[in-house]
């Protein structure tokens, strides 16, 4: 890999290649732990924890997990939202050797079923207010317990006083428990630090199941290892060389059941010993942007829906906010546009810079760098010991050169073991190369540029084909997205009876703005080529979106054909 043209565009600092310590993954808490006993590791709605009380109380709950009889290898769901009890729940599971399973609280009962089948879950830590619709699937699944947290045990005492007043039971956070559940703070309360039974945990043992979206079909569970997580984390640590060990603080806004959160924020924030605050619903951004600014936030992982939504507020407009704390933002999870990253650095004089990744390899496999050029468009350049290949769409294997269009394939230390219990699907996207190597078949359509800078053109499976020629989605919205009165938009194709799929664009105006078909499409004319142009314009108040800020392509042509064919029947 010595030769690879990325290398010299790496910041000064960051290592070519790391050496990786064969530990489990909660070493990176101890050792937090051991150097900030007093730091604060969690912040919520003005609670904290240090580090030192933060990995007692993983302990007593890992002893109280393992009195309820879980193994090491078992499978242990998480159901909740950025909470200080997510991120103890989370340690207190690997360290009894158990296997983490973090589920999206926003997944309908069907969702919930599969997953907890799949993965063959014999226990769940659930957030309070989750409980009944958990209780609800139970009977249909092999979940044998329920571990409870209420959301007001993270609360310091005077708010804690006033949600149990309020807003507890019109929450749906007041529950009773049934015969087998029990409480979390009782398995914390009568267990100490020292009853965490002695369980050899190691870089080859299982860490977390992390399941892919599930838009195009049943969600696929990826079986990532304590290694494949110590790796990423500290690819991303090594990757920042601006960072103050010990210093930094970490706005948690992206939620943590997801892999984008969990390792890009909770994981590299701990590696670090920075403070976590933590933000349990991201689409309340005067609570957010309370917190960047009350807290100095550092570093801000985030997704472009976000920024942008802090772009455009009246508040931060009107200047009553100080964001000038942050120095460091990860962008990841959809492309990053020109207009949004540009207008962020300028409100906060913070940096944003695009990364990408993906669940089956835990997270980040590129990034722009932090201190050298961020190449607008680009996801940037292989992290260390990172291979990054494009190869032709054609046969698979073919690799071709700079500024050629192909699917990435990806080496590295944080790819996934495989897909769970799915031999055939993991066979698909894992390959032996030539030379010897698994590779990992991203899916993603892409092409490298002559200095190793990656751009992705779209997905695979996303390409729209009108009359044969190749109209790639993103490179639509990028040109709707410049135009000033566009707040977001989606492109994706729809069946055509002349051109067999053509282009179709919805777009949600900028608050107080008002636009024509007619507008978007002139607009288009003047900068795509005639076959590119959207000859459908829908005008939205809002996009679908996953709980990661995801625009989801494919809901919106569901919801299109849906229409059509009921406009069909109705005529």
């Amino acid at each position: 890999m010595e030769n690879r043209p990325w290398f010299k565009h790496y910041d000064t600092g960051v290592p070519f290649h790391i050496e990786y310590p064969p530990v489990p993954l909660f070493y990176f808490l101890e050792e937090a732990a051991r150097k900030y006993p007093d730091k604060p590791a969690t912040v919520f709605k003005g609670a904290s924890l240090t580090y030192q009380q933060l990995d007692q109380m993983v302990d007593r709950l890992a002893a109280g997990l393992a009195e309820l009889g879980i193994q090491k290898g078992d499978r242990v769901g998480l159901f909740m939202p950025n909470t200080p009890q997510f991120v103890i729940a989370y340690f207190a599971i690997l360290k009894i050797g158990g296997v983490v399973v973090a589920t999206n609280p926003l997944y309908s009962p069907r969702e919930i079923e599969h997953q907890l089948n799949d993965a063959g879950i014999s226990h769940m830590v659930v957030m309070s207010n989750y409980y009944e619709r958990i209780k609800a699937v139970q009977p249909q699944t092999g979940l044998k317990r329920l571990v409870v947290t209420n959301i007001k045990e993270a609360l310091p005492p005077l708010l804690r006083f006033l949600f149990t007043l309020t807003k507890e039971k019109k929450g749906g956070f007041r529950v009773t428990l049934r015969d087998g559940d029990v409480w979390m703070q009782d398995l914390i309360a009568r267990h100490t630090p020292e009853d965490r039974p002695a369980v050899s945990v190691g870089p080859e043992d299982v860490a977390l199941l992390q399941y892919t979206g599930g838009t195009t079909g049943l969600s696929k569970g990826a079986v990532a290892l304590h290694r494949n997580l110590v790796a990423n984390t500290l690819q991303i640590k090594n990757w920042v060389p601006n960072l103050e060990a010990g210093n930094e603080v970490v706005l948690l806004a992206i939620p943590l059941f997801h892999v984008y959160g969990m390792v890009s924020g909770m994981l590299f924030g701990i590696a670090s010993g920075g403070t976590l605050v933590l933000v349990p619903d991201p689409r309340n951004l005067k609570d957010l942007l309370h917190n960047i600014q009350k807290y100095h936030a550092t570093i801000f992982p985030g997704v472009p829906t976000l920024y942008n939504a802090i772009n455009n507020y009246p508040d931060v407009l009107a200047g009553k906010y100080d964001l000038s704390s942050i120095k460091v933002c990860i962008s990841g999870s959809a492309p990053l546009m020109r207009e949004t990253k540009e207008k962020f650095e300028a409100l906060t004089g913070g940096k944003v810079f695009e990364g990408y990744g993906l669940s089956e390899a835990p997270t980040a496999t590129h990034c722009n760098p932090v201190l050298g050029e961020n190449r607008t468009g680009s996801i940037g350049l292989p992290m260390p010991d990172v291979d990054a290949k494009i190869v032709s769409l054609d046969d698979g294997v073919t690799e071709l050169p700079p500024g050629e269009v192909g699917e990435l394939i990806i080496h590295g230390p944080q790819v996934m073991k495989g897909y769970h219990n799915m031999p055939t699907e993991t066979a698909n996207v894992l390959r032996r190369r030539d030379d010897g190597l698994i590779w990992l078949y991203t899916g993603d359509i892409a092409y490298m540029d002559e200095d190793g800078y990656f751009h992705i053109v779209d997905r695979k499976k996303e390409l729209i084909k009108p009359g044969g020629y190749q109209v790639w989605p993103r490179e639509v919205e990028e040109v709707i997205s410049a135009h000033p009165k566009v707040l977001e938009v989606a492109v994706a194709g729809i069946p055509d009876p002349y051109r067999g799929e053509t282009v179709k664009a919805w777009v949600v105006p900028k608050p107080g703005e008002t636009l024509t078909e007619e507008e978007i499409k002139a607009w288009c004319r003047e900068r795509l080529a005639k076959f590119k142009v959207p000859t459908h314009v829908e005008f939205r108040t809002e996009l679908p979106k996953t709980t990661v800020g995801k625009i989801l392509r494919r809901e919106l042509v569901r919801q299109h054909l849906e229409a059509t064919q009921n406009t069909t029947e109705g005529s």
